[in-house]
């Protein structure tokens, strides 16, 4: 399964530097906007430590990991949504991608001019909003145009569709985004039909400097002045980027000297893979140790499809345990002779840790 999280925000706010330091793959980050025209993709793996403990005790001649598609999108000024800064091209990027990234930038650098002059997180979330507003608001209206005709003529299910259109609209025009918000299946089917911008999941990312104290309350209450209540992670984006020209020594003494524990990528990317509502399934055998992604509540004969098609359909049970479990135990053969292992049937809901084997 593929997902993807598109990276934006205003011009210069670290979008491709954060892209470099997620795929390590050189892009373009000339200090001036839009300089990212066309989109830059990369798969990113999602950091894992379960991998590497279950593929020592399968003695696995390989590892694989789940990972993330990362869309790194040119940046959006005010009047994207009207065509400005090439923002018509740039907003249907967005459309393509699962969830959002949205960086937001909390540093002061002369160096790096900031397109409004001037560091204000608050006013450069509400820009962005205000765009993906703007485009869901044209989008809906040409539908509602599209509709009105039929509904006025006395067809009853486009008498429907007309008011929950317009009851979306609503929400749209009074600021809010549509994300998080309850709809009944036929609006829902409607955001979902029209790839509505401000539905999808978002994570705020803010780039401040390492030395700088940052704090956290006061960027949960700039969200919600916006309206706003998502996650969000702050990272040094620069210094990770830095940090992955290094070699592995060279960066365990670089956080030690900088007092740092924690990976700031990891952390992003394992916050992207939560907020798109997904878990992880593994696999592991003499052959590799490979982690699978599914969303959240789907059942053993689906999670199977994952591995091959065929095994959904041919699905006959699964034999199941926790991974800490399995390691417990020591292997396969002998979580078995101990019972840990349980046999599950087509209802199983598949929990985010479950080391997995499907009998077809």
């Amino acid at each position: 399964m593929s997902f993807s999280i598109g990276i934006v925000g205003l011009p210069n706010v670290g979008k491709s530097t954060l892209f470099k330091a997620l795929t390590k793959k050189q892009v373009n980050i000339a200090n001036y906007p839009f300089c990212t025209i066309d989109p830059n993709v990369g798969v990113v793996k999602v950091p894992d430590e379960r991998l590497e403990k279950l593929a020592k005790m399968s003695q696995s001649e390989k590892i694989v990991p789940t990972a993330i598609e990362f869309v790194d999108i040119a940046g959006l000024v005010r009047g994207a949504n009207k065509g400005e800064g090439l923002g018509n091209q740039f907003l249907a990027n967005i459309r393509e991608v699962d969830a959002i990234a949205h960086i937001v930038r909390i540093f002061e650098d002369k160096e790096i001019i900031h397109v409004d002059k001037n560091i204000d997180p608050k006013r450069d979330i509400e820009t962005i909003s205000t765009e993906l507003i703007m485009k869901d608001m044209e989008t809906l209206e040409k539908r509602i145009i599209k509709v009105s005709g039929e509904a006025k003529a006395g067809k009853k299910e486009k008498v429907q569709e007309l008011e929950n259109l317009n009851a979306i609209k609503t929400i749209l025009e009074k600021g809010g985004l549509l994300y998080g918000r309850e709809f009944d299946e036929p609006s829902q089917k409607l955001i979902k039909e029209l790839q509505l911008l401000t539905a999808k999941p978002m994570l705020f990312v803010f780039n401040k400097k390492i030395e700088a104290k940052s704090d956290e309350k006061q960027l949960e209450k700039t969200l919600a002045e916006v309206g706003i209540k998502m996650p969000f992670v702050l990272v040094d984006i620069k210094m990770e980027a830095d940090l992955g020209e290094l070699t592995d020594e060279e960066k365990v003494n670089y956080k030690k000297d900088l007092g740092i524990s924690e990976d700031g990528i990891d952390r992003l990317i394992k916050s992207s893979y939560q907020l798109l509502d997904l878990v992880t399934y593994l696999t592991t055998g003499k052959d590799e140790t490979r982690a699978w992604t599914i969303k959240r509540g789907a059942k053993a004969p689906q999670a199977a499809g994952i591995i091959h098609t065929d095994f959904e359909k041919k699905f006959i049970r699964a034999e199941v345990i926790n991974w800490q479990k399995l390691l417990e135990a020591g292997s396969w053969s002998k979580a078995a002779e101990l019972g840990l292992l349980r046999t599950e049937g087509k209802e199983y809901v598949v929990q985010d840790g479950d080391v997995i084997e499907f009998k077809i």
